[in-house]
């Protein structure tokens, strides 16, 4: 069997690490981690595409690297990365999944401490051995400690990415509802109330004869195992080690099926107490009235909440946040939709770390229904990202300046020219404050020593926040899922400095970061905070992620009005002349 996309993706991911803590040149080793990315999220399977000749047409893999694809297609493995791990004991690999453990710390460990495991090294902290070695001492053991600690939480939890699973579920029903007889059908589970990982996948699907599609289902090329093959549910794991649940319904039941199995337990456990409320018990079946009276149909959501006096609660909603009281009271917020979204105010350039040039991202953005955007590469302490100097950065200007006059005379399209500035390890900005006064727009993030103590990180936060020239503070908590938890950051603190100075606050929309996470987004509507959801964009595909932005905006209970990016040019533009631009 062919190696699947995923699995290519993560040998050239494992080689870049390895490469990494060979301590090859950086530039060896993103493009080992951008072709991982590219076929990690491509559409179609590198099976098909090399059997068509055409990989080398995809973009971002060169000659060496699509030989490289090739080989693994061909024969199940891939040479260099054997070599490399034969050369590199996998536990020093596996010691970068640690937070604070980045490539030369792990190199040292191996080489200079002898440690090839992660319970070695932890071993070696908790008898003070790692204090003394280059760079170390008794705080930088005690993170190391901590970070495997962390590590120890996420393997005995081990949850998939939003940005993974619901692509790979949307496949697969694809493929179910091709078939003969399947009428309807919808992710369900954690995955349709858009939670930032899952556990598993749920499919549900109305259809009169279960038996094509349970059959259908088992025999998926991505099932490594039937756990189970019943009439009207089955059950397999995948070769990535994901569970999905397949559940056939009629159509008549669908409305009671989609609300049960779309949970959460919490919120479907108030449901069920306000059907008895009213004399009647609820499953996934149907409303069956207690007084031995006919049971109830609902061929859709909306029947099942009428049926207990409530309006249609949406799927991301439905965490017992407070919803059914919401909907009782009948002040659910009208949620935001992609199609609110105007702008793109946070995505990256050739100029940086990004894949195309300034037009060509403007061109992508104009394709997909934006008005404008900003173009916002890394500033110049960003060494691995390319980051601009001051001179660079001003010459880039005139660029923008130039897009954006050809844009706007074409389209009425805008570009507007502005960086994702580094908040230093010391608190102070990457750019001093006259140069950023020429920028339309400024993004301040996180990236370094997101481990520091949390008043120290808090205050960093805090120096961004206030700095009159910066409008929006990127990915806030700096998390990468579900490989580094955000920072320890005062969040209440980061609220008040936002709502006082009238700083936006990110959610950013890809999968690996989903920050702000939903229960701080709704935090910070309460607060009437401005958010802001970006894509992040490194590359034209990474603008398609802007759904999972907004399916966590919908989660933290998000309305079109309090999004900075929903607005029209002329408003968004007064609003940052306002805020002394």
């Amino acid at each position: 069997m062919a190696l699947t996309n995923q699995q290519i993706a993560g040998i050239f991911n494992t080689v870049a690490d390895m490469l990494e803590i060979k301590g090859e040149i950086i530039h060896r080793v993103m493009s080992y981690r951008r072709t991982a990315e590219t076929v990690a999220d491509y559409p179609r399977e590198m099976s098909a595409v090399a059997a068509e000749g055409k990989l080398t047409e995809i973009p971002g893999v060169g000659k060496v690297l699509a030989e490289k694809i090739q080989e693994m297609l061909d024969t199940g493995q891939l040479e260099f990365y054997e070599k490399l791990r034969a050369e590199i004991p996998a536990g020093v690999v596996e010691m970068l999944a640690v937070n604070g453990v980045g490539p030369k710390k792990a190199r040292m460990f191996w080489e200079e401490a002898k440690l090839t495991t992660i319970d070695a090294l932890e071993a070696a902290a908790r008898e003070g051995k790692l204090r003394d070695l280059p760079g170390m001492g008794a705080k930088s053991e005690t993170k190391i400690l901590e970070g495997i600690e962390s590590y120890k939480r996420r393997v005995a939890n081990p949850r998939t990415p939003l940005g993974e699973a619901l692509p790979l579920a949307e496949r697969m029903l694809a493929r179910l509802m091709a078939l003969p007889g399947a009428e309807r059908g919808t992710v369900a589970g954690s995955l349709r109330r858009g939670r930032p990982t899952i556990g598993d996948v749920d499919l549900l699907v109305a259809s009169e004869d279960a038996a094509p599609l349970m059959d259908a289902f088992v025999a998926m090329p991505e099932v490594a195992r039937v756990l189970g093959h019943g009439e009207s549910k089955s059950s397999v794991e995948l070769q990535s080690g994901l569970q999905v649940d397949l559940k056939v319904v009629p159509a008549a039941r669908w409305g009671t099926a989609l609300q049960y199995f779309s949970g959460s337990q919490a919120h479907n456990i108030k449901i069920r107490e306000l059907a008895l409320k009213r004399g009647l018990s609820l499953n996934e079946f149907a409303f069956t009235p207690q007084d031995g009276s006919e049971p109830i149909l609902c061929a859709d959501e909306e029947a099942v909440y009428a049926t207990i006096g409530m309006p249609w609660i949406a799927p991301e909603l439905r965490e017992d946040w407070g919803e059914i009281e919401a909907a009782q009271r009948g002040t659910l917020p009208k949620l935001i939709e992609i199609g609110d979204i105007h702008a793109d105010l946070h995505m990256h350039t050739a100029w940086s770390d990004g894949a195309l040039t300034i037009r060509e991202m403007a061109e992508a953005a104009r394709r997909r229904g934006r008005d404008f955007i900003v173009i916002t590469d890394h500033s110049r302490s960003a060494g691995i990202a390319n980051g601009l100097s001051i001179e660079r950065l001003l010459a880039q200007q005139q660029e923008v300046r130039a897009v954006d006059a050809e844009m706007r005379d074409a389209y009425g399209f805008r570009v507007f020219h502005g960086s994702e500035i580094e908040i230093k390890a010391d608190g102070t900005l990457d750019y001093p404050d006259d140069i950023l006064a020429q920028l339309d727009f400024v993004v301040a993030s996180l990236h370094v020593s997101l481990r520091q103590p949390r008043e120290q990180i808090t205050q960093r936060a805090l120096n961004a926040l206030s700095n009159p020239h910066v409008d929006l503070m990127g990915h806030p908590r700096g998390q990468l899922i579900p490989e580094r938890e955000g920072a320890d950051l005062d969040m209440e603190a980061v609220f008040a400095a936002a709502k006082a100075h009238d700083t936006a606050l990110e959610i950013n929309a890809n999968p690996a970061r989903l920050d702000l996470e939903a229960q701080y987004a709704k935090r910070a509507v309460e607060l009437g905070i401005k958010l802001c959801i970006d894509t992040d964009a490194h590359s034209e595909s990474d603008m398609d992620l802007l759904r999972y932005g907004v399916m966590t905006a919908r989660r933290g209970w998000v309305e079109a009005a309090s999004v900075i990016n929903t607005w029209p040019v002329e408003q968004f533009l007064a609003w940052v002349e306002a805020r002394g631009k």
